[in-house]
C-alpha cells in the first residue's frame, strides 16, 4: 500500500474532495482491471472515455477517484481529485508508484518518423557488447539484461513503462534506450520521466489520420526536445528539413549530426554494397553490415551518442562493426538459385523511398527489382497513393497487396494505393488481395539475381484482418516459397 498524497506528488491539481492521506493498492486506468483500493485515473481516449466508467470503477471498490470533470454522483468515502490533464497526471503517478525508476538509471529517447526501432535497438546491442547491462523499451520486443519481452505498442503507457523501468532498476541496469513515438508524446506518456538525452532522427508523412496535419506532427516531436532537462543532450539531423526545429527552445545540451551538412558528427559513405557500409565518421573509418545510406545516418546516431554516454571512440567504432541488423528491417536472405530477398518495415512513403533507392545504387540494372507493398487499414489514408506511386516508379515490378487490413475493406485500400501509380508505369502494376500469394507471386516471376523486397510489415508475425490477428511473418514466408521453388 502507498500513500495517495505521495504518488499525487508534482500533479498540478485544480481540487479536492475528500483526504489524500489514503493508504491505496495500485493505480488503474481501465475500470475492468480495478481492484479494493485502488485508484482509478479517468482517462479522455480516442475511442473511450474513462470519465464514463468512473461509477464501474467505483463498484469494483476503487476508494480514489482522479479526473478533469467531477461526476454528478460524488460519494463521502471516495476521494475525487480533480486535474487538468488526468493522461499527464497518471505519467506523474505512475512514476511517483515505482519510486522515479528512470533517475536511477540513464534512459535516452528516440524519436522520429523511420529509423526509431534501428537505433534504440541496435544502441541496446552496442552497450550490451560492451559490457553493461542495458534495458530497451522498443516496438519489436522489451529487453532488460538478456530477458525478453513482447512489446505491443511503440511507447507503451505510462504505468507499464514505469514497471518495466522498475523492473530494469532491480537488475541493474545502466543504460536504457526507449523509442518515442508521437502518439506516446502526445498522450503524455513519457511525462515524468528523466530522460538523459534524445535523439532526432528525421521526419517524414506518417500518422496523420491521428495529427491532422504535418504540424502538429512535426510540433508533438519537438515538445520531446522542449522537456528535456539542462543536463541532458539532444541530438538531431541536421540534414533533415526539421532538424534544427527541434533544438529550438531546448535547454539541453545541443548536439548535430550529418552526412552532407557541417555537423558535430559527421560522415562520408566510402563504400555501398549488398553486404554492408563503409563510413568515415569524424575521420575514421569503419565497417557496417548495416545497408544504404538511411542505415549511415542511424550509425551516425548511435556513434554520437554512444560518444556523448562516454564511451572512448576506438571501443565505439569496434563494436559498431560487430552490430547485427534489426529484425525486419533490411533483412535479407539469398536463396539457392541466388535470388535476393529484403523484408523491410518500410510503411510510410519516405521509408519506402529510401528503400528503394538504397536497392537501386546498389544493384546492377540488369536484375529485376519485384517489390510487394501495401497499406495498413484504419489509419493515415493520405499516404496510400504516395506509396504506390514511389513502388512503381522505383521498381521494375510491383504488387500491391494487403497490409493490416483491419476493419476496412483490403480491396479499397489497394485500390487507393493503385491510385497513385502513374499512367506509365501501370504496366508494371499487378493488384493480389492475399499477402502470402502475392509474395509467392513475386518469387516465382524472380529470376536468379533478382531482387524482392517485401514492405510494410518488416518484424510483424501477424496480420490484422476484421478484429483478429492471424498468423503471419513476411520472411518466413518468403523463405519458405524460395526453398520450395528450389527444389
Amino acid at each position: 500500500m502507498i500513500i495517495l498524497k505521495d504518488i499525487l506528488y508534482k500533479v498540478p491539481l485544480i481540487s479536492v474532495a475528500g483526504s489524500t492521506h489514503l493508504a491505496v493498492n495500485a493505480i488503474a486506468f481501465d475500470s475492468r482491471k480495478v481492484v479494493k483500493n485502488d485508484v482509478f485515473v479517468a482517462i479522455k481516449g480516442a475511442l473511450t472515455n474513462g470519465h464514463d466508467y468512473i461509477q464501474s470503477a467505483i463498484d469494483n471498490g476503487c476508494v480514489a477517484v482522479v479526473c478533469e470533470n467531477l461526476p454528478d454522483i460524488i460519494y463521502k468515502d471516495v476521494v475525487y481529485v480533480q486535474v487538468s490533464n488526468a493522461s499527464s497526471a497518471l505519467a506523474i503517478m505512475a512514476a511517483n508508484y515505482y519510486g522515479e525508476p528512470s533517475a536511477n538509471l540513464k534512459l535516452v529517447g528516440v524519436t522520429g518518423t523511420n529509423g526509431k526501432t534501428t537505433v534504440a535497438s541496435l544502441l541496446f546491442q552496442l552497450f550490451r557488447d560492451a559490457g553493461y547491462q542495458v534495458g530497451l523499451l522498443s516496438t519489436v520486443k522489451i529487453m532488460i539484461g538478456n530477458t525478453t519481452y513482447q512489446a505491443t505498442h511503440t511507447t507503451p503507457d505510462s504505468l507499464t513503462i514505469n514497471a518495466y523501468l522498475k523492473k530494469m532498476n532491480e537488475a541493474g541496469v545502466a543504460y536504457c534506450f526507449m523509442e518515442v513515438s508521437s502518439h506516446g508524446i502526445h498522450q503524455k506518456r513519457t511525462e515524468g520521466l528523466h530522460f538523459a538525452g534524445g535523439i532526432f532522427t528525421n521526419l517524414s508523412h506518417d500518422h496523420l489520420d491521428y495529427h491532422q496535419n504535418f504540424a502538429a506532427y512535426r510540433d508533438v516531436k519537438k515538445a520531446f526536445f522542449d522537456g528535456l532537462p539542462k543536463q541532458a543532450f539532444a541530438i538531431t539531423n541536421a540534414d533533415d528539413k526539421n532538424g534544427m526545429v527541434m533544438l529550438q527552445n531546448c535547454s539541453a545540451k545541443k548536439y548535430t549530426y550529418a552526412l552532407k551538412s557541417y555537423a558535430d558528427f559527421q560522415a562520408q559513405i566510402l563504400e555501398n554494397q549488398l553486404t554492408g557500409l563503409l563510413l568515415k565518421i569524424n575521420g575514421n573509418e569503419v565497417w557496417t553490415r548495416l545497408i544504404g545510406s538511411f542505415n549511415a545516418y542511424n550509425i551516425l546516431a548511435i556513434y554520437a551518442t554512444a560518444k556523448l554516454l562516454g564511451l572512448e571512440t576506438v571501443e565505439v567504432l569496434r563494436l559498431i562493426s560487430n552490430l547485427n541488423t534489426v529484425s525486419g528491417r533490411f533483412q535479407y536472405l539469398i536463396s539457392d538459385s541466388k535470388i535476393t530477398a529484403i523484408v523491410d518495415y518500410a510503411h510510410t512513403p519516405d521509408a519506402l523511398k529510401n528503400v528503394l533507392e538504397t536497392i537501386n545504387s546498389i544493384r546492377t540494372k540488369n536484375e529485376e527489382l519485384i517489390t510487394v507493398v501495401g497499406c495498413g487499414g484504419d489509419r493515415d489514408k493520405t499516404k496510400r497513393p504516395k506509396m504506390g506511386h514511389i513502388a512503381a516508379a522505383l521498381s521494375t515490378k510491383v504488387i500491391i497487396t494487403s497490409d493490416n487490413p483491419r476493419t476496412e475493406n483490403p480491396e479499397n485500400i489497394i485500390n487507393e494505393v493503385m491510385a497513385g501509380v502513374a499512367p506509365q508505369d501501370y504496366k508494371k502494376a499487378l493488384a493480389i488481395t492475399d499477402r502470402k500469394q502475392a509474395i509467392k507471386t513475386a518469387c516465382q516471376l524472380a529470376r536468379p539475381n533478382d531482387i524482392i523486397l517485401i514492405a510494410g510489415k518488416g518484424h510483424e508475425t501477424y496480420q490484422e484482418i476484421q478484429g483478429q490477428r492471424l498468423n503471419f511473418d513476411d520472411f518466413k514466408t518468403v523463405k519458405e516459397t524460395l526453398n520450395e521453388l528450389d527444389k
